[in-house]
């Protein structure tokens, strides 16, 4: 990243949940309720919303590691905002604070890791490891 990413840069994702993003979509015997692998994917998008802008050429950050708490249930039809807040970064390694509210109230947090990585550099690696 040529650009410098200051601390405290922020990045949102917004998301009504639907059928598709609850555990009985995975499961009939389970709750219809958002599950978590949906809420994580929509913190790790509000992450990479927070690192694009600062990214040139073809970088993308893409994830590294999660440490997140699901605290609350939320239904079909919530309306899920998360938010990625820069914490601390390393090199090409960047760690943000994460949240995802409802209407009502927090329903997770938790801290995410990125990586800067290059498209191009990546897809070349991913060709010469398949062959």
């Amino acid at each position: 990243m040529a650009k410098s990413v200051p601390l405290g840069a922020r990045g949102e994702a917004e998301d009504t949940v639907q059928f598709e993003h609850t555990l009985r979509a995975r499961h009939p015997d389970l709750p219809p309720v958002y599950s978590t692998p949906e809420m994580i994917g929509l913190m790790e998008r509000a992450a990479f919303h927070a690192l694009q802008p600062y990214c040139e050429g073809d970088e993308i950050t893409v994830g590294t590691s999660i440490n997140i708490e699901h605290r609350t249930a939320t239904g079909i039809g919530a309306r899920v905002r998360a938010e990625a807040v820069l914490q601390s970064f390393d090199g090409r390694f960047y760690t943000l604070r994460v949240t995802a509210r409802d209407e009502c109230s927090e329903i997770g947090r938790g801290m995410v890791g990125r990586a800067v990585v290059s498209v191009s550099k990546f897809m070349e690696r991913m060709k010469k490891s398949r062959t």
